[in-house]
């Protein structure tokens, strides 16, 4: 690979880990802003929940933007949009301003996984698709443990606001690095792509997409895997804290072990899916995520929720390079962008939903029953419905 691909796959790691580091780290900060905030569990959930309003809503825009515009501009102005959400959200003190702050991160995230994942698909080498996705979802692996372990020291220090000051700040940081290494890759695709490209109507570009009954289908799994991710994201260090009486410290830490156990999912079922097949693994993901949801709901000692915990990462470290990889395996490298942002949208509309509908069956029932179970289902449902796939496609 050339040197520029090295530097991009370096932009996108730094931009990724930020990206999902503010994205959850509301989850580790949640414990302390419910009391600050007077907030409900569904409350809490309908802020997570804006943050995917604005994130679905831009993504597919945004998608298809990167297959005709400047990456550069694009991932810097939105990487600084998101690290300021972010400082925003060390102001809020209503559950109007946490929605309108976090509504604005998550506006700044929607350039921060589909364009990122077309950027390095057609920077590198198709036999290393797999693998440059999954060196550049280790900033996910690394970058969620490293702020799950900062921000309780952080708050311990000073309080929850502290925390969101300390993201944005490094978010900036990240825009500056995207500014420096960024740049959009010369056209590499067939004529008849590039025709598409450079200058057929959007619709016509992507009516062929849309028509393919194997974008739905993987689509809709995508949707119940954003379901799955937000279950434990949004709600596992509470979890830990009132159902197993662990300190804020230490409920935080179960955050840290799934994307630790992540980074060993990108590096083995990530990199095994170049040689097996994306949707074998991809099907492999939602089992396993669906399982260690079950197995957190009868955990009744930190150890075992540790041990769940830890097999979730596995599967919830490789479901990304997997799907994000899959776009090329399936449609025109041209059309990458567009159709991860597509994909987007299902995984958005999932996460939308999750927090709100967990969160109010807390509410309702004094328990977190209820949610886990929901993490179970929606975990099998991604495997049962990639089976509708031809086996020519696997």
């Amino acid at each position: 690979m050339t040197k520029r691909a090295y530097a991009i796959i370096v932009a996108s790691f730094f931009t990724v880990s930020i990206a999902f580091a503010i994205r959850y780290g509301y989850g580790i900060l949640l414990p302390e802003m419910l009391p600050a905030l007077n907030l409900s569990k569904t409350q809490a959930g309908a802020i997570f929940a804006s943050y995917f309003v604005t994130y679905t809503l831009a993504s597919p825009i945004l998608g298809i933007l990167t297959d005709r515009y400047d990456y550069r501009a694009l991932l810097t102005g939105f990487t600084a949009l998101l690290a300021c959400g972010a400082l925003l959200m060390a102001f809020a003190s209503t559950l109007w301003q946490g929605c309108l702050f976090f509504a604005v991160a998550g506006l700044g995230h929607a350039a921060c996984w589909a364009p990122v994942a077309a950027l390095v698909q057609k920077w590198v080498p198709d036999h290393r698709r797999g693998a440059a996705l999954s060196v550049v979802n280790m900033g996910l692996g690394l970058g969620i443990p490293l702020w799950s372990t900062l921000l309780p020291l952080i708050v311990a220090a000073a309080d929850w606001r502290a925390g969101w000051v300390a993201m944005g700040l490094f978010g900036l940081g990240v825009a500056a690095i995207n500014f420096t290494l960024v740049r959009s890759p010369v056209n590499t695709g067939t004529a008849e792509d590039g025709a598409i490209h450079g200058g057929a109507p959007l619709w016509e570009s992507y009516r062929k997409i849309l028509a393919d009954r194997g974008f739905w289908i993987i689509g809709t799994a995508y949707l119940f895997v954003g379901f799955n991710v937000l279950v434990p994201f949004a709600f596992l260090p509470i979890y830990a804290r009132e159902s197993l009486g662990l300190p804020y410290t230490a409920a935080t830490r179960f955050v840290a072990t799934i994307a630790l156990f992540g980074i060993l999912g990108q590096l083995t079922l990530g990199t095994l899916s170049d040689a097996v097949g994306r949707i074998r693994v991809m099907m492999l993901c939602g089992l396993i995520m669906g399982l260690a949801c079950l197995a957190m709901l009868l955990s009744r000692s930190s150890w075992a929720l540790y041990v769940a915990t830890g097999c979730y990462g596995l599967g919830y470290g490789a479901v990304w390079p997997t799907y994000g990889a899959a776009a090329s395996d399936f449609f025109s490298k041209q059309h990458t962008g567009g159709v991860v942002g597509l994909w987007t949208v299902f995984l958005g509309v999932g996460s939308l939903v999750s927090p709100l509908v967990c969160g109010w069956s807390i509410d309702l029932t004094r328990h977190y029953t209820w949610a886990l179970l929901l993490g179970v289902i929606s975990g099998l449902m991604s495997t049962i419905i990639l089976l509708a796939i031809p086996r020519r496609r696997q």
